[in-house]
């Protein structure tokens, strides 16, 4: 039986409405669980200023990792070794500030993750190793390394500049981490959105061969997201080293499946072709809400864990479209 125009319509505007609920549910949910929290937590300092800036800056790495997930992801790959490359940059930067000064510091860090995305890209590309088993095996190596140079040890950062610049400075209130994450954010945005690469990335992960047939160089957009990957966790090391004036290699470690979580929160798509940069940092902040209000409740570590993972499987049953 043919359905009428009128019902037809409104059906389709229904379905279009649903469809926009869907893709709009991580900031739905964000509100939601900010409003949640600052109405039952409001007793206990959740609403303060101080509170609301440690979010951030909990969440600032996070955000500046999953920005580059998004293109790993979009590709239709994945990167492991993210935390465990950051745990690694905060002590290169630290040895080689405490050997050379911050400049020193800061270009070791930058060739940290050149290093380990250029290996991570060269394996997956050219070898054919699967990034998942390519970037899991960095995951340990970084480590290793780490925990080799350091001795185990921290390595205390003395010069109050780098601190400053990269992570523990404020201007006046505002948190140097913010600034950090929302210039990376509006790059990368851009970056995906607006330029020949973002497309190109998206196409790769949508669908390879039809991408490779029409005259883009998949393997070379693959070796380029994981070089973006571990740059940007490097940077990420960088700034945990600045925030907490020390190279540590436990720094970042399980970083990675935050960093993924927010991703795919923030409507990036695990099997790639579809990504969103602003989603993911707010897939970041919403990590960083919920980790801070479960703390505030008082509930113990185990209740914590078991509470995020079912907010977040929920999140991203919601939002994942259904065929």
């Amino acid at each position: 039986m043919a359905m009428p125009d009128g019902a037809g319509k409104g059906f389709g505007t229904l379905r279009a409405l649903v469809g926009d609920w869907r893709q709009n549910i991580i900031y739905i949910g964000f509100v939601a669980i900010f409003v949640v929290f600052a109405l039952t937590l409001n007793d206990k300092g959740f609403l303060n200023p101080n509170n609301l800036l440690n979010i951030v800056r909990q969440s600032a790495m996070i955000a500046v990792m999953a920005i580059a997930m998004t293109f790993v992801l979009s590709a239709g790959e994945i990167d492991l070794s993210v935390g465990a490359v950051a745990g690694l940059t905060t002590v290169t930067v630290a040895l080689a500030i405490a050997a050379a000064g911050p400049v020193a510091g800061v270009a070791v860090g930058l060739a940290t993750g050149l290093a380990v995305g250029t290996f991570n890209g060269w394996l997956t590309t050219r070898i054919g190793i699967p990034s998942f088993l390519t970037t899991l095996a960095m995951m340990g190596i970084a480590k290793g390394v780490a925990m080799w140079i350091s001795d185990t040890a921290a390595v205390p950062i003395l010069h109050q500049g780098y601190a400053w610049f990269f992570g523990g400075g404020s201007v006046g209130r505002i948190p140097v981490l913010l600034f950090w994450m929302l210039i990376l954010g509006a790059i990368g945005h851009v970056a995906l959105r607006r330029t020949g690469f973002g497309r190109r990335v998206l196409a790769t992960g949508g669908g390879e061969t039809a991408a490779r047939y029409s005259g883009i160089d998949t393997h070379g957009i693959k070796f380029r997201v994981l070089v973006i990957s571990s740059m940007a966790a490097a940077l990420a090391g960088m700034l945990y080293a600045g925030r907490l004036q020390s190279g540590r290699f436990q720094l970042g470690e399980g970083d990675e499946l935050s960093v993924i979580a927010a991703a795919v929160l923030g409507g990036t798509s695990l099997f790639g072709g579809k990504g969103t940069v602003i989603g993911a940092i707010v897939g970041a902040l919403m990590i960083g809400l919920i980790n801070n209000g479960l703390i505030l409740m008082g509930l113990e570590f185990s209740q914590q864990l078991i509470a995020r993972g079912g907010i977040i499987i929920l999140a991203v049953a919601l939002s994942q479209k259904r065929s």
